[in-house]
């Protein structure tokens, strides 16, 4: 009898211990599917509100003026100074507006007698309106009332001081030499300029005579 007893003292106990894992196996599934629908809740806004910013984002970036094959006239107490003509012009507008010309862009500049003294192209372009600071890159060429020659890949354009300049890599090719260095200052005529750090240079006059 003392035998039987202690057996069913373990198949009760061993019934106990089986509830208790059904128990906690449902508190586990049941905790599993609260944690993981809130998780989806969570991403799901986290998700919606990313897609929000992104659509913001993009309206902002969007330009507020867009024109094709346009031309633009610079002039100062009555005087035209400048005229720029580009494919593509985009306007953005905000606290610093800006103009951009994705797809190049060629500039003329005019003395008094409004005769065209030097030239700019670039593959890219971009006016800073409140500083009057233009931007090119990509190409860059000025060409001046003597023929003489800058090639780059960045130069800016300071219309107040009326002077252009950059730290990138330059060559100027005159009748007589080409010249090749770091850095440069000029007027923006292109026919006062310094280069900052020369390189190199080549007489062209020299290699003819060789010839």
């Amino acid at each position: 009898m003392v035998h039987k007893k202690k057996i069913r003292l373990r198949i009760k106990n061993y019934k106990l211990k089986i509830k208790k894992k059904e128990k906690s196996f449902r508190i586990s599934v049941l905790f599993f599917f609260l944690f993981n629908f809130s998780f989806l809740i969570v991403f799901t806004s986290c998700q919606t509100d990313l897609q929000t910013i992104n659509q913001i984002t993009s309206v902002a970036n969007l330009p507020s003026e867009t024109a094709k094959d346009a031309e633009i006239l610079y002039s100062d107490s009555g005087r035209v100074q400048m005229k720029l003509t580009a494919k593509e012009l985009d306007r953005f507008s905000g606290e610093n507006p800006y103009i951009e010309l994705p797809s190049g862009m060629h500039i003329f500049f005019y003395d008094d007698s409004f005769r065209v003294n030097s030239e700019l192209k670039s593959d890219y372009g971009k006016r800073f309106e409140k500083n009057g600071k233009m931007e090119a890159k990509r190409n860059v060429e000025v060409i001046n009332v003597k023929g003489e020659k800058l090639n780059t890949e960045h130069l800016i354009w300071e219309e107040a001081k009326e002077m252009i300049y950059t730290e990138a890599f330059v060559k100027i090719t005159t009748e007589d030499e080409v010249i090749y260095g770091n850095g440069l200052e000029s007027n923006q005529d292109f026919t006062k300029y310094k280069i900052k750090n020369i390189k190199g240079t080549i007489n062209l006059k020299d290699e003819e005579g060789d010839e």
